[in-house]
């Protein structure tokens, strides 16, 4: 018991989130340098470079220099064994993003220090607040013309509801970059470019050092003092409950690509965030520390090895310990079952495993039993609370092109699906001649129309539709025909059979709360 406690204790498991190009990839690879999982940062593909970032692995991402399936990946860093969850930060990223946010403890927000706060940041954190899961916010690119930290403070407190602390403070920047003062320490780390070698070329000095004045600038120098002065009696106090409910987010200032700040943020992140936390099961809590294994499935994606076309669930394990070979009860088919091929992954690495723990992400292989946020447990039967399908904001229509490949079609778009990355939907007592697919950002329909030709080998033809709002009808004794609705509005189905309603404006939508009593209308599907 003494050693799962342990173990259990050193996990931390959390996500990178950002809107596009603030530089969350670059600083998930100096993580992973730092922890020896890599010994060379490749620069996220340029157009006549080779190099991808480590953590894309499928084509279209290599192509296209940006992420868009969210990658896992471990790795040991000074007694802590850390589970990062990448996500995409492309603005037409998918619903997988939101998923991957239900498998973490706590959130780093990555904010780029000339754009501030962006749309993809907005929508990201309100799942963080809906988790009430821990935000640490690291504002990237420092070494490059930035925006007042004061004004990246308030646009942060202003924008998403959070309070800040900075932890640090940034001594001017771009070409006068001159280093951060760390608060805690009471000292100045000076900045030198080193080419983002490992080990940034840092020399700490007291801020009563004599010295100072030289080595800043009489400007600057006068600059961070005032600064200190102000933030020491103006700012809010550091209070760790608030941080660990999501109310106050610890600030760090630093340049990924340059490697300046990173590991001391990562020292201090280690240190503030917690151990796995119970998680909600629909009757109460379960323990991480139990010795009864449970765990749940956030994430499915097909053809990872394409070789192979094999199908990894991935797991978010919740309590307990996982061994090799065990049987656990798959709760929603009410079986026991062997979880076969348990990997852990280094996107598109993976090794066998024996064991893993508490807070640990591990992948292992889909026979086509597993569902998005199934559970899986082992003693007494738990049931986790299910994963919100969210609402799709953009709709097409989707055929074959050779009727002769209809199998194919059927398999792939249903596979898909499956893997939550798109949701698709039949007319009402239609068949699967044809589909609409529902997308949270456009990008998705190009990445489905490539995996369903280079996957699948299935052309298919796609035709966007005039719908902005999908809502799923919670009444379940319900006439649909005799609802009274705008000659825009299109009744549909989901996989599950649920019905749904497609409308094109707010207006519709309110016609048809209005016109129907008791209709009751929901954005997302538990």
């Amino acid at each position: 018991m003494a050693d799962l406690r342990n173990e259990i204790n050193k996990r931390r498991t959390f996500a990178i989130i950002s809107h596009p190009d603030a530089g969350k990839t670059t600083l998930t690879e100096k993580f992973l340098l730092y922890g020896g999982a890599i010994t060379l940062a490749g620069a996220v593909k340029g157009k006549k470079s080779a190099k991808h970032a480590v953590s894309d692995w499928m084509e279209i991402e290599k192509q296209r220099g940006i992420s868009v399936t969210s990658s896992v990946m471990q790795f040991n860093y000074d007694g802590y064994c850390i589970n990062i969850l990448d996500t995409p930060g492309h603005q037409d990223f998918s619903e997988d993003t939101y998923r991957t946010l239900m498998a973490a403890d706590s959130a780093v927000m990555v904010i780029d220090a000339a754009k501030g706060v962006e749309p993809q940041t907005r929508k990201l954190f309100k799942v963080c607040v809906m988790r009430d899961i821990p935000i640490f916010t690291f504002i990237n690119k420092m070494d490059r013309d930035a925006l007042s930290p004061y004004d990246l403070l308030d646009e942060i407190e202003k924008e998403l509801g959070i309070g800040t602390y900075p932890m640090n403070w940034p001594i001017g920047s771009g070409k006068e970059f001159k280093g951060v003062y760390d608060r805690e320490a009471g000292e100045i780390i000076t900045f030198e470019a080193t080419g983002g070698s490992r080990e940034v070329a840092a020399n700490k000095i007291d801020l009563e050092d004599e010295s100072l004045a030289d080595t800043l600038g009489e400007e600057l120098y006068s600059t961070l003092r005032d600064d200190v002065e102000l933030l020491d009696g103006a700012g809010y106090e550091l209070d760790l409950d608030k941080v660990r409910h999501g109310k106050l987010s610890p600030v760090f200032f630093g340049s990924a690509l340059t490697n300046f700040g990173v590991e001391p943020f990562l020292k201090h992140f280690l240190k503030m965030t917690s151990s796995p936390l119970p998680r909600k099961t629909s009757e109460t809590e379960v323990d991480p520390f139990s010795n009864d294994f449970s765990a749940f499935v956030f994430k499915i994606q097909a053809n990872m090895n394409k070789a192979h076309r094999d199908r990894i669930a991935f797991i978010r394990l919740c309590s307990g310990k996982f061994e090799k070979g065990m049987e656990v009860t798959h709760v929603q088919q009410g079986k026991k079952i062997k979880l076969a091929q348990p990997q852990q992954m280094m996107a598109q690495s993976r090794e066998i495993i024996d064991e893993a723990y508490a807070g640990d992400i591990i992948g292992v292989f889909d026979p086509g039993i597993f569902s998005i946020g199934d559970t899986l447990c082992t003693g007494r039967r738990v049931q986790f609370e299910g994963i919100p399908t969210f609402a799709p904001e953009y709709f097409c229509r989707v055929q074959q092109k050779d009727t002769m490949k209809r199998k194919q079609f059927v398999k792939g778009v249903t596979q898909i699906a499956q893997e939550g990355a798109i949701q698709i939907f039949q007319e009402v007592a239609s068949g699967m001649e044809e589909v609409i697919v529902g997308v949270v950002g456009t990008l998705q329909f190009d990445v489905f129309k490539y995996r369903m030709e280079n996957e699948y080998n299935v052309e298919i033809r796609m035709e966007n539709l005039p719908y902005s709002y999908i809502r799923w009808i919670d009444n379940e004794e319900i006439d649909l025909k005799k609802l009274n609705l705008t000659s825009d509005t299109k009744k549909v189905q989901d996989m599950k059979g649920r019905f749904l309603l497609l409308f094109s404006n707010q207006w519709s939508i309110d016609w048809a709360l209005d016109h129907n009593k008791g209709l009751m209308l929901s954005d997302f599907s538990k």
